[in-house]
């Protein structure tokens, strides 16, 4: 033990901040506060990897289980990997963290798990599964147990059989998308320093040339039967929704649902089951957002809506395609929902404003064409 401490109820130890000497503590912490230490941490710097079955299970979220997090990595297929690797890396600015014989996977310059994206060869485009992180390992079998009595078979992947990960349950949606739960990912760290960086000692972090977002954001996926998909997101896996669309007869058309006290981390619209709107990277501010649709135009890509902005999560966003049809957007701005956050509605006679609230219309594309 580096310093004298006691455990709490969980059995976690708890540091006298007082007894601390260089700890990272926020200035003004008042005599006699605790930090609390998760149970088999690994010491600072070091590497995690959940995958290697030679290390022993860590617990990566001190406490009891709390469920979904986050939008852990989205799993597409594309037809031609090599065009697809060098657009999201010379476009899009992502980093290449591993490469196997049909597949690569990427990440975001300030996330630090393992990837975020990953790019499988196939002969078709698609989408193979959305993975959402979970808090702890305990989540893994409490959700487990919950998607089984809404009757669905879960399947559970071991550990060491996804790249990057540690064990994990995948199981169907009722709109048929593949949806994957995992607690333990390898931590790879950031590309730049979570430190204010000395101006004197480091250059420019990021190319003009690339839009090089700090992370994934959130995906939208199509769903037949919106309400049903609705339902299951918010009373199976505990997700909370934030705005929903009506039709004419109060039937929802499309929602948007978060975990991570976001806009939304997941959204579900009208369309055929099994089908990808679009994934989405975070911008920081909307000079971002102005960058990132100069670095699209000097790279000829098809822009299919924006710059603009949302009447639904007030963001700002530009919507475009990559070079083999997937429709990425940028987004940024929104509204933090706490928890007694109001769901809001809009009608289906508002849709305009509800989606593009500067132009006050949907254009067929928009709504139609999906991976």
């Amino acid at each position: 033990m580096l310093f004298p401490g006691v455990s709490d109820s969980y059995g976690h130890l708890m540091v006298d901040v007082n007894r601390v000497t260089n700890a990272d503590l926020a200035e003004g912490t008042p005599a006699g506060a605790r930090r609390v230490m998760a149970p088999d941490a690994p010491p600072d710097g070091v590497r995690v990897d959940p995958s290697d079955t030679r290390q022993a299970p860590r617990s990566t979220v001190a406490g009891p289980p709390r469920g979904i997090l986050r939008l852990g990595h989205v799993d597409v297929t594309v037809t031609d990997l090599d065009l697809a690797t060098a657009y999201y890396t010379g476009v899009m600015g992502m980093e290449v963290t591993a490469r196997t014989e049909d597949s690569v996977y990427l990440k975001c310059w300030d996330e630090e798990d393992h990837h975020s994206l990953r790019l499988r060869y196939a002969p078709r485009m698609g989408m193979d599964l959305m993975s959402f992180k979970v808090h702890h390992d305990d989540d893994l079998a409490d959700l487990e147990n919950r998607v089984s009595r809404y009757g669905f078979p879960v399947e559970r992947i071991s550990r060491g059989e996804s790249l990057g990960q540690g064990e994990s349950i995948r199981f169907s949606t009722p709109s048929g998308h593949v949806m994957e739960l995992v607690a333990e990912v390898e931590k790879v760290g950031t590309s730049w320093p979570r430190q204010q960086p000395d101006p004197a000692t480091h250059d420019e972090p990021f190319p003009r040339d690339r839009i090089c977002p700090p992370r994934m954001d959130h995906m939208l996926i199509n769903a037949e039967e919106v309400g049903e998909s609705t339902r299951f997101y918010m009373d199976v896996l505990g997700f909370r929704i934030t705005e929903q669309l009506l039709d004419g007869n109060g039937h929802q058309l499309g929602t948007w649902l978060e975990r991570s006290h976001s806009p939304h981390d997941l959204a579900v619209v009208h369309g055929p089951n099994g089908g990808l709107h679009h994934f989405a990277y975070w911008l920081d501010d909307w000079d971002d957002v102005r960058d990132a649709a100069d670095v699209l135009a000097y790279n000829g890509i098809q822009l299919d809506v924006g710059p603009t902005r949302h009447g639904i999560t007030r963001g700002s966003t530009i919507y475009f395609f990559d070079p083999l049809g997937t429709r990425n957007e940028v987004f940024t701005g929104g509204y933090r929902p706490d928890p007694d956050f109001p769901t809001l509605t809009w009608t289906e006679d508002n849709i305009g404003r509800a989606v593009f609230y500067y132009e006050g219309e949907v254009n067929d594309r928009f709504m139609r064409v999906h991976t």
